[in-house]
């Protein structure tokens, strides 16, 4: 769909949620299922997509991509009905004889804003999300991952475009929404553009989710299981070529294992990404664009690189550099790439001075063995996520909230999480006709006071 059908699309939209077909519990739920089944039809179609737009091999497309939406969606197909059902409420004295209910309503007008980096499972999640919720829905994949973004709008042509449609294309489209009336808008993607995004919906007083990013900072303390931290670092950093929101930005070590650490992440990131000539496999992620490949090349310090640097076409080896100090540029800004810069550390305090006196970052990672020092971690910091002793998989856990805090975003989403995000709670009260305190009503008596006084507990 084209920028110029975008209000004439809304107004239709607008219609059909208006004939409550979406608020229909079973509706969502059938809606979900033809999701997943155009997904399973295509499923050739988005591992092609994803070859020519990154080098992702069919490995990575499952786990990262299309495992993950499977999930999201079973789940809310399973769990819907008892999720959607209204919640009973306690009420007070003052309110003696009541019921009261929460009732989950859809908001309405949904536009989802995905970024380029996840492309498939950042769209496709908060979709499975708004439909589960009862919205009807303008998608907005990223243009810097085209075939992708073709793929998903021929998954979404099993929706009438009344109910879900998708938008191609660039700032311009991405202006053109902006300047439309949503219910709600859930944005996942930078912090720059996310500040555009809610000044444009302030406009509108329109409620907005914004999933951003940050340096998620990882600290290896020296009690930590060396084999297992290094595994699930390297894995955590060098996946999707670090292209990823959580991944661990830069790593603290603690100086007693510094070089150590160094020496176990040289050679395991040269035994899973090298072949035994000792060049890169050849299913390495590429970066998405010769503008970030330019980007990322500039944070490599050629005096403090001890691993990698090496950059072919969009292809960035995975790099490694130590004894970084907190001037140097890879820690001026995300990296977004495949770069882990290593820094060594003393005492936690300072650690905790450094990542508190940044940007609040979206997650953080603490290897260690100690549960005093985990939980002096945890009450010390302030993220949007904590991983202990593993990375990136607090992500996949549909009991967990997903999102930031502070400058790392606004809003959660993931299982219940995200019906409650992409619905309004109502609250409704049920008072009896007959039965009931007239206490508040006037006139105003000492003896009423009195009685006011007891029941709310006012000396």
């Amino acid at each position: 769909m084209s920028s110029k059908n975008i209000p004439e699309i809304l107004k239709q939209q607008k219609e059909f949620f208006s004939s409550n077909q979406t608020k229909n519990i079973n509706f969502r739920i059938k809606q979900l299922k033809i999701l997943k089944l155009s997904i399973q039809n295509n499923y050739q179609n988005i591992l092609s997509a994803f070859l020519k737009d990154y080098n992702k091999c069919e490995f990575d497309v499952i786990t990262t991509e299309i495992g993950m939406v499977y999930a999201e969606i079973d789940y809310f197909i399973k769990h819907l009905k008892k999720l959607a059902k209204p919640k009973n409420v306690r009420t007070s004295i003052l309110t003696t004889p009541s019921k009261a209910k929460i009732y989950y309503e859809p908001f309405g007008q949904v536009l989802i804003m995905s970024p380029w980096n996840y492309p498939f499972q950042l769209a496709m999640i908060p979709l499975a999300d708004a439909i589960a919720g009862g919205n009807t829905i303008v998608l907005k994949p990223s243009a810097y991952a085209p075939n992708v973004s073709a793929v998903i709008e021929q998954i979404l042509k099993v929706f009438e475009p009344n109910y879900i449609s998708v938008v191609l294309g660039g700032r311009e489209e991405n202006q053109e929404l902006l300047d439309n009336k949503f219910d709600l808008i859930f944005f996942t993607g930078s912090k720059t553009v996310g500040k555009v995004v809610q000044e444009k919906a302030s406009k509108h007083l329109c409620p907005v989710i914004l999933e951003l990013g940050g340096k998620s900072p990882c600290i290896v303390n020296y009690d930590a299981d060396l084999k297992t931290a290094v595994k699930r670092i390297v894995w955590g950093k060098f996946l999707n070529a670090g292209q990823t929101c959580i991944a661990p930005d830069y790593i603290f070590v603690h100086k007693n294992i510094y070089e150590t650490f160094i020496q176990n992440v040289k050679n395991l990131t040269k035994n899973w990404y090298y072949n035994e000539n000792g060049d890169l496999n050849s299913d390495f992620p590429y970066i998405i664009n010769d503008k970030s490949v330019a980007r990322i090349e500039k944070l490599i310090d050629k005096n403090k690189l001890v691993f990698g640097g090496k950059i072919k076409g969009r292809c960035i080896e995975p790099t490694i550099l130590k004894d970084v100090s907190y001037d140097d540029p890879v820690m001026q800004e995300e990296i977004f790439g495949p770069i882990m810069p290593i820094l060594p550390f003393d005492n936690l305090q300072e650690v905790y001075n450094y990542i508190n006196n940044n940007d609040k970052p979206l997650a953080l990672y603490y290897f260690g063995k100690d549960k005093n020092t985990i939980n002096e971690v945890i009450n010390n910091t302030t993220s949007g996520g904590v991983c202990i002793n593993e990375t990136i998989m607090h992500f996949v856990e549909k009991g967990l909230a997903f999102g930031g805090v502070g400058e790392s975003g606004m809003g959660k989403y993931h299982g219940k999480h995200s019906f409650e995000t992409f619905t309004h709670a109502k609250s409704v009260l049920f008072k009896n006709i007959k039965l009931g305190f007239d206490i508040q009503y006037p006139p105003i008596t000492k003896k009423k006071q009195s009685l006011i006084k007891f029941i709310m507990k006012i000396k």
